[in-house]
């Protein structure tokens, strides 16, 4: 049976779709199991590429003027795969101090404090390692998302999440 995607989980279904792009599969393969055209698929990608996670999160499609009437426009509905999906495999992080898990509002907590990240991570495992005095790196599966430091507590991103690694490949 085919489902369309629950809006709660449009922005968890964007990450699954970038993750398997990050992770190499053909864009062609992987629009076929979501049930969306390429257009759309390069449409999330590069979005995603220009403005990091936030932008996987469901934006209004309502018009920005509310003069006139309103009118109801039919949308046709994104179709899950037929193809089972297991999620993302179980990520570990050799090469970093520890795993930590982000909560259900998009923190990390570390020595009583919590740090922002984005509510689009909650529920995954993230790499951690402190390089330098309460500086830490943050790596989300093969990619350095940026730092935060105790004090701030909100990660600054890197520029180019997908430029030169920082830390190597588990």
């Amino acid at each position: 049976v085919l489902m369309p995607w629950k809006a709660s989980s449009v922005m968890e279904e964007r990450l699954r779709f970038v993750a398997r792009l990050l992770d190499g599969e053909a864009m062609t393969d992987v629009c076929r199991d979501f049930g969306v055209s390429r257009k759309t698929g390069y449409k999330i990608f590069d979005r995603y590429k220009e403005h990091g996670l936030a932008a996987l999160s469901d934006r209004s499609r309502r018009p920005v003027t509310t003069r006139g009437p309103r009118h109801e426009v039919s949308r046709r509905p994104l179709l899950a795969s037929p193809r089972r999906y297991d999620g993302l495999p179980e990520l570990t992080y050799p090469f970093h101090d520890r795993d930590i898990l982000v909560t259900t509002c998009g923190r990390l907590c570390l020595h009583r404090k919590k740090i922002n990240i984005s509510t689009v991570l909650a529920g995954q495992s993230l790499g951690i390692k402190e390089v330098d005095e309460g500086i830490w790196l943050v790596s989300f599966m093969h990619y350095d998302l940026g730092y935060f430091d105790l004090e701030q507590k909100t990660l600054q991103p890197l520029d180019n999440p997908f430029g030169t690694r920082l830390s190597p490949m588990s």
